[in-house]
């Protein structure tokens, strides 16, 4: 089961997270700062895994994999494949950039909405749901269609509004 997903800049600045067995926000905070102080100490030549059981208990694991200025962290326990979760977090990139023809912080910045969807899309409840980019970027498109459609809906034309007023 995955536990996280953590997006943060390569200064330690989180722009995504997303827990999924409830964290009290200073734990939210000290664990942040934990797995950035653990990724900025590893060499550039050592494996993309790390034993996290000292963070988030026993079984623990953690990917990451540096895109740009971004670090994409997945933490998960025995039960998932650890070259699985590499792959997912592959998915996840490409899906981002998809939609927002490559990805970069300010994208996740500033759209976190969007963000927060395709991670949806891909991960519920700690479970692996969806593994194909192309179908994540079809559903996506189509929320925001929908979204747009009921935006229109609930405008309510001034003339009416006015006259209501009356």
């Amino acid at each position: 089961m995955i536990r996280a997903v953590i997006v943060m800049n390569d200064q330690g600045k989180p722009r995504l997270l997303k827990f999924y067995h409830y964290q009290p926000v200073e734990k939210q905070h000290e664990i942040i700062r934990t797995i950035y102080g653990v990724l900025c100490s590893r060499a550039d030549n050592v494996s993309n895994f790390v034993n996290a059981e000292s963070i988030f208990g026993p079984d623990a694991r953690l990917v990451y994999k540096t895109f740009a200025t971004l670090y994409f962290v997945f933490v998960f326990d025995a039960s998932e494949n650890e070259l699985a979760i590499l792959d997912l977090m592959q998915v996840f990139v490409e899906t981002l950039d998809k939609c927002f023809s490559n990805v970069c912080e300010l994208d996740i910045v500033f759209n976190f909405n969007k963000v927060h969807t395709i991670l949806d899309e891909i991960i519920v409840g700690g479970q692996v749901l969806e593994t194909s980019s192309s179908e994540v970027v079809k559903a996506v498109d189509e929320i925001s269609r929908l979204e747009k459609a009921s935006n229109s809906i609930m405008r309510v034309p001034k003339s009416i509004s006015a006259w209501q007023g009356r």
